[in-house]
């Protein structure tokens, strides 16, 4: 779905990620690489192969769009856990067939437990809020700033309802100076939201992306 903040146009996808066609940056919040792997290390009996799906969505991405930026809004990687060697292996192999992408992150409260990803696999790390343009791009949707910010961390998903039926959906939740994206990842959870005052909220299915009237 195209729309416009802060005088840009913005492309919101249904694969839970925002386009910038004018820098050719796709914006991707929450993607939690191992996870999983962080649950398995608990003793919790997860699946295994959420890195490989974040990954494959990634290259869904990649190749749909002219991507020459990926900027990552927080929470990269789980925990410390999700510096398993296998998890790592994986990501090195994808960074590798993508050479000449630029990748940002931006710090989340996750990164700040798990640590900086190696630096063998070239990601630019700063602060929040990294700004560019009209936007601060942001882990916490609450900093304060003056610019147009782009953030994560609430997993924000959205209950639609059609009588005794309801259907939770990931969902991008914005305002004239806020857009808040879905999680990313595989296997991360939504936390429910309902939109306050001047609020739009637009739902995915993983195939389109809808405004809820």
């Amino acid at each position: 779905m195209k729309l416009t903040l802060a005088g840009e146009e913005l492309l919101l996808l249904p694969q839970k990620a925002v386009y910038w066609p004018r820098e050719q940056m796709l914006v991707v919040a929450d993607i939690h690489f191992g996870k999983a792997a962080s649950f398995r290390a608990l003793g919790v009996p997860v699946p295994a192969g959420t890195t490989s799906a974040n990954l494959l969505a990634l290259d869904g991405l990649l190749a749909e769009h002219a991507v020459c930026h990926i900027l990552f809004l927080g929470d990269f990687l789980h925990a410390k856990a999700a510096h398993a060697p296998a998890t790592l292996a994986a990501m090195q192999a994808w960074r590798e067939r993508h050479a000449e992408l630029r990748l940002t992150l931006v710090r989340g409260n996750h990164d700040a437990h798990a640590g900086d990803p190696p630096a063998r696999l070239r990601i630019g790390m700063v602060d929040e809020p990294y700004s560019l343009g009209p936007f601060a791009f942001c882990h916490h949707p609450d900093v304060l700033t003056s610019a147009c910010v782009l953030a994560g961390h609430v997993h924000p998903v959205y209950r639609l309802r059609a009588g005794w039926d309801s259907l939770l959906l990931p969902c991008f939740l914005m305002s004239p100076q806020r857009l808040v994206l879905p999680s990313f990842g595989a296997f991360t959870g939504g936390h429910p939201v309902r939109p306050e005052p001047g609020e739009r909220v637009f739902v995915t299915s993983g195939e389109t992306v809808l405004e809820v009237p």
